[in-house]
């Protein structure tokens, strides 16, 4: 890419959070901008753009004449008519993480970058990483993928990002190098936008290109591969660390990889607790580390970590059973961290597979499982799974979407739920298929939860 954008012309595709944020940023550096959305009405929305001088444009399916550059979108496939006509044309297509990098490498004192991608456990991580590193007195904000476009934290100026990569951000990246990068895990997910998981993989590996130290997951066969030939090899691992790991010793993250061996923090000092959280915790630990954090900010960090809503939440407990809200577990992976939090469970699943398949997280926990109930589109799918994999374990079924349908799953879960039982919304599966999104889906949850009576009686069957 030319390193001017001054009198270029650009197109936005999308007039989402992060076209918005790229097309005032491509303003404010003297580019002619045009930005353009199948809505209509995301487009009118747009009014600092407009008020910018840029042009919006619903619709179009081939840039216009005279376009030299074209900042896509992440949800956008490289398939879309517009970006293959681009491409046709031998227009530069590049994303707003991408934009992001160059317009920060303009800087005279361009932001550290410290990135993080996986199937799950993302945003967890990255969060963790910015309460370790504000613990450290730095000037940081977690951006990306968690909600902050990275163009905005650049603009802002921050001295340090933690950056939350999705395989889609990762895919239209060219020149990102970031001081260290992790992989924090890999399974099927996003199949039905990069075809295979090999082109998945390929895509979060890009975290790795150009990283002083590359973080990978020593559980985790394909962080390790993705990881191979990157930057200086650092690891994770929930069990005893070894040289150039962290990982779990008795009740305590210890860290072997930047010193001979420093405890960091407590094991209760990670909340929510469990495996996958571990995991995160030691994650966000080893950037931290890479980037010369002492042990003592690991540790008040951690304590200080405020974690995000729908992962993990307890919404009540009624009658001894209680009410978790995962609904940001959306892929089997994730599905199955939450289920093995719990050792009795009445399941509500279903959503938008993404081309992901069930079996095997019905296989491994069909022993927890004390019922399921099913919502979403693809709900016929985990039906055959639950037929194959656990066919002692009673199956309802909900055909109605929205807030109804989610009211309706509740209170089939808690006909089957006897004290000591949790029932765990953990989808496995997308939420746009009956809600805005996955924080809808939870909060929908939460709300038909604290509707149930104070005292349920299981049922007979």
């Amino acid at each position: 890419m030319a390193r001017t954008l001054r009198g270029r012309r650009v197109l936005v595709a999308g007039a989402g959070v992060s076209g918005r944020s790229a097309a005032e940023a491509l303003l404010a550096a003297g580019a002619e901008v045009t930005v353009t959305d199948a809505s209509e009405e995301r487009l009118a929305a747009l009014d600092t753009v407009r008020d910018g001088g840029g042009h919006l444009v619903p619709g179009l399916l081939e840039p216009p004449d005279g376009t030299e550059l074209l900042v896509t979108s992440p949800g956008w496939r490289p398939t879309a008519p517009l970006l293959a006509a681009a491409e046709n044309a031998g227009i530069e297509i590049l994303g707003e993480v991408e934009l992001a990098w160059w317009l920060d490498r303009q800087r005279p004192e361009p932001a550290d970058w410290l990135a993080v991608t996986g199937t799950n456990g993302k945003t967890t991580t990255v969060t963790m990483l910015e309460a370790i590193l504000r613990a450290a007195g730095l000037d940081v904000v977690a951006c990306g993928n968690v909600g902050l476009p990275v163009v905005d934290a650049v603009r802002a100026g921050h001295r340090v990002l933690a950056v939350e990569l999705s395989s889609f951000q990762l895919h239209w990246s060219r020149s990102l190098a970031a001081h260290a990068g992790a992989v924090l895990n890999l399974a099927d997910d996003h199949l039905d936008w990069h075809g295979t998981l090999d082109a998945y993989g390929a895509a979060k590996a890009k975290v790795y290109a150009g990283n002083v130290v590359a973080v990978h997951n020593a559980d985790d066969d394909w962080s390790t591969r993705l990881s191979t030939g990157a930057g200086r090899p650092v690891s994770f691992t929930l069990g005893e660390p070894g040289p150039d790991q962290l990982g779990i010793s008795g009740a305590a993250l210890v860290d072997r990889a930047f010193g001979d061996r420093e405890v960091l923090a407590d094991v209760a000092d990670v909340r929510p607790g469990g495996p996958h959280n571990l995991a995160n915790a030691l994650a966000a630990a080893a950037l931290a580390r890479a980037y010369g954090v002492p042990a003592d900010a690991v540790k008040r960090g951690l304590r200080e970590f405020e974690p995000g809503a729908h992962r993990s939440a307890t919404v009540a407990d009624i009658a001894g059973v209680t009410y978790v809200d995962d609904s940001k577990a959306t892929n089997p992976h994730a599905a199955d961290a939450a289920l093995r939090a719990h050792d009795r469970v009445v399941w509500i699943a279903g959503g938008l597979l993404k081309g992901a398949e069930v079996d095997e997280l019905v296989a491994r926990n069909a022993d927890r499982l004390a019922a399921v109930v099913l919502i979403g589109r693809d709900r016929a799918a985990f039906a055959e799974a639950l037929a194959r994999h656990a066919p002692h374990v009673p199956v309802e079924q909900v055909a109605s979407g929205d807030d109804e349908g989610m009211s309706q799953a509740v209170t089939k879960a808690a006909a089957f739920a006897d004290p000591g039982t949790a029932v765990l919304l953990a989808p496995a599966a997308a939420s746009m298929d009956m809600f805005t999104d996955y924080a809808h889906r939870g909060r929908a949850f939460a709300d038909a939860v604290r509707a149930l009576p104070a005292t349920i009686a299981p049922s007979d069957g």
